[in-house]
């Protein structure tokens, strides 16, 4: 059963339902860490991975921010201005941050399921990393 533990740095990306959206990872400390500061806009989302929470401190524009539990559900979805520090939610272990507006247009929401796909490496072999719900569903 694929995990989220094979996520690493890089890009990937996020289906929700019908919707595909380029995704950028941030496995590692220095990546999370790095993350959206500096940046004026980013195309697609970011997910920082393991997080419960996250800051906008030093950041210039609004995001959306989902939190996602190991199965990929969404547990919680805000919106946050520069310069906050956001509370960890209880069962997140993923935090997906994307422009404010944007998690509306795909269509995420608390309850929804994502699936974030990345490339496995020099094979250009896709990882599928799906909520455990919806892998006993592929064969059929």
């Amino acid at each position: 059963m694929p995990t989220t533990a094979h996520l690493r740095d890089g890009p990937a990306h996020l289906r929700v339902a019908d919707t595909e959206v380029a995704l950028e990872i941030a496995a590692s400390p220095k990546a999370r860490t790095r993350g959206l500061l500096g940046r004026d806009g980013i195309d697609g989302a970011i997910l920082i991975t393991p997080s419960s929470s996250i800051h906008t401190l030093r950041m210039c524009f609004t995001i959306d921010v989902a939190y996602l539990d190991k199965e990929l559900r969404v547990v919680d979805v805000h919106t946050m201005k520069p310069n906050r520090i956001g509370v960890p939610r209880r069962h997140a272990r993923h935090v997906l941050e994307a422009e404010a507006g944007s998690l509306a247009r795909w269509n995420i929401q608390p309850g929804t399921h994502v699936s974030i796909h990345q490339s496995s490496g020099p094979s250009k072999t896709d990882v599928m990393l799906l909520p455990p719900a919806n892998i006993s569903g592929l064969g059929a």
